[in-house]
């Protein structure tokens, strides 16, 4: 694994603590990675266990305490899981400022072809989850501190995502506002090489590298720093903002081929001359 690298002063995040969502791998721990790095005590949570564990070697691994690391399974799905882990994070550390919304999953399907519990798990893991870790934090935590800053890692949908019409339905609809609270999402492309992206296979990963002006792929680091930037209390004056992360793809070309129906629905007859 890399060395953690920082365009970002030591310290930036001292006394403060940060909850990292799908923590485990992926965008999630270069979020934590670097957010230990700058000061911050994180808490990750995710699903796999195995995950959580080789997160904790990494960050040992980077020369954090400890003491300045907590690591525990939680699926975002559960609000009585949410509550759990959220008290044992205020219990453990005392305080939250930071959350990042990074949990999340999705799978490339037409939409025709997409089946009602398909639909419903992604909806549940990308928009409830985010909804109920938001609310829990913000109540037991934020607003009682009347601060905080919340980064939610959404999707580049801004012309639409073909193949993943659950995705962008379900991370379109977050969003929260509270005294004293930044709050800011973080679109990355669907070019970005990661354990996110990894299911999509190669050949579509291809397709979205040379779909890409910058013609590469990114990796996760280069979204963390944004996060970084904006989850700071460097961030004074930006909320309620989505900033994409994609090298510019949205405006360029489109990975997901739409296949050319025989007949277009509501097309005239064609001429047979």
């Amino acid at each position: 694994m890399t060395q953690v690298r920082s365009i970002f002063a030591r310290g930036l995040f001292d006394n403060q603590v940060a909850l990292v969502t799908g923590g485990g791998s992926g965008i999630g721990l270069a979020c934590a990675r670097e957010l230990a790095y700058l000061g911050a005590k994180v808490a990750i949570c995710g699903r796999k266990a195995d995950k959580l564990e080789a997160a904790t070697k990494a960050l040992a691994g980077d020369g954090i305490p400890e003491g300045h690391v907590l690591a525990a399974p939680c699926d975002i799905r559960e609000p009585d899981q949410i509550a759990a882990f959220v008290g044992e994070v205020l219990s453990r550390f005392g305080r939250i400022d930071v959350l990042v919304n990074n949990a999340g999953g999705q799978f490339p399907s037409p939409a025709m072809d997409m089946t009602p519990k398909g639909w419903e798990a992604v909806v549940r893991n990308n928009l409830n989850g985010t909804f109920f870790m938001t609310r829990e934090v913000a109540k037991r935590a934020m607003i009682p501190a009347q601060r905080g800053r919340i980064v939610n890692v959404t999707a580049s949908v801004s012309r639409g995502f073909p193949g993943m019409a659950h995705t962008g339905a379900a991370r379109a609809g977050v969003e929260w506002a509270a005294l004293g609270i930044r709050v800011n999402a973080v679109a990355p492309g669907n070019n970005i090489q990661s354990s996110g992206t990894s299911q999509y296979g190669e050949a579509l990963l291809e397709l979205a590298r040379r779909a890409t002006p910058l013609k590469r792929l990114a990796v996760p680091e280069e979204v963390s720093r944004l996060i970084v930037f904006l989850a700071s209390d460097q961030n004074d004056f930006i909320t309620g903002a989505v900033y994409g992360v994609d090298g510019g793809q949205p405006l360029w070309g489109d990975i997901w081929l739409i296949p050319e129906p025989e007949s277009a629905p509501g097309a005239p007859p064609a001429d047979k001359g």
